[in-house]
């Protein structure tokens, strides 16, 4: 974050009650300036009381904006997070596909509806993403946190290039133990608060009960991929993702998720110490995303879920947007609709990402 630069800029937090954005708002005091504070209020249902865990937010989040002397705001981005995050979800998973709301979030709240409402009138929004940002060639790009395990930029990947542009993230240059000990010298309210889990806004709801609520139950069978045998029953196709391993409870196992069959609603699982169908190594991925601009991808690193983990590939492009993914090793739990994010060879500089279509 270049002083120099953003000193004379109109700047807005986005500010959740989490130590990270709140650690945010105190890289801006210390260098003497006072930005705006958002809280944004959201949920999965317009009907939703906020539970106590976004009451809490809220409170920490008043606080901290308080504490350094900044005016906090709360935008209501409930109706939009129901109409564009939660469809999108509930469409994805209703089709066998394995979605990824946070990712959504991101683009179609954060810096998107938020945008709309009040951050179109200024000119960088900041947020508390373990991410960076490095002009080269005169370009914006998205490259990564130096801690690995809280790197976010895989969760950003899918932003619009004019929101990357107004995109600001104060502590992606550090780690989160930095982090931590920043907010604890400062004596901030939540400097020992837990990290949220789970998908964005959600608080205390549970992943599946958030999909029962809207898809209900849809029994199957579950069946050996390799014999057909049945091995029990599951309660929707929705409930579960290829890769899975845990929380399936079958006996006589491990088992894992190997395929999804929508049409005869027919869960099929493996037997044994990570089985060969439980892995890739080429699948194809669609609508390809570039954050900043095309580039060659013939020798790149990717992820597709959110692990410290990246594997080599070279892209082989099929058509407009599409590629098949040629990984370098096999890849365990490769899922319809989940995003592969690629980057550069030194996974530094995040190039966009796109969704699997197996």
């Amino acid at each position: 974050m270049n002083i120099d630069e953003i000193k004379d800029k109109k700047i807005a937090v986005l500010l959740s009650g989490g130590v990270d954005s709140s650690v945010v708002v105190y890289e801006f005091a210390r260098h003497g300036l006072h930005p705006d504070c958002f809280y944004i209020k959201i949920g999965p249902e317009e009907q939703e009381e906020w539970d106590c865990s976004s009451e809490e937010d809220l409170e920490m989040a008043t606080a901290v904006a308080r504490k350094y002397g900044c005016k906090l705001e709360v935008i209501d981005c409930h109706e939009e997070y129901w109409n564009e995050v939660t469809r999108y979800t509930m469409e994805k998973v209703r089709a066998g596909f394995t979605p990824n709301p946070d990712v959504m979030c991101n683009r179609l709240i954060k810096f998107g509806a938020f945008d709309e409402k009040m951050g179109h009138k200024y000119d960088l929004i900041a947020t508390g993403h373990y991410a960076q940002t490095e002009i080269i060639g005169g370009k914006k790009w998205l490259v990564t946190s130096p801690d690995p395990v809280k790197d976010q930029t895989d969760f950003l990947a899918q932003i619009y290039d004019w929101q990357l542009k107004k995109a600001l993230f104060p502590i992606g240059h550090y780690r989160k133990g930095e982090v931590r000990e920043i907010a604890e010298r400062e004596h901030l309210v939540n400097a020992r608060r837990k990290d949220s889990q789970g998908i964005c806004f959600l608080g205390k709801i549970n992943y599946n009960d958030y999909i029962r609520r809207y898809l209900g139950e849809n029994p199957g069978l579950v069946l050996e991929f390799e014999t057909g045998k049945k091995i029990g029953t599951h309660k929707g196709l929705w409930f579960h993702t290829i890769g899975q391993r845990h929380g399936l409870g079958f006996g006589g196992g491990p088992w894992y998720v190997v395929k999804k069959d929508v049409t005869e609603n027919t869960l099929y699982v493996s037997k044994g110490f990570e089985p060969r169908t439980a892995y890739k190594k080429d699948f194809p991925i669609h609508g390809f995303h570039f954050l900043t601009e095309p580039v060659n991808m013939t020798n790149v690193t990717f992820k597709i879920r959110h692990t410290p983990e990246y594997h080599r590939a070279y892209l082989e492009k099929t058509g407009d947007k599409s590629y098949i993914v040629h990984a370098g090793d096999f890849i365990q739990g490769v899922a319809p609709g989940q995003f592969c994010v690629v980057y550069d060879e030194a996974h530094h500089r995040c190039f966009g990402s796109a969704e699997i279509t197996v």
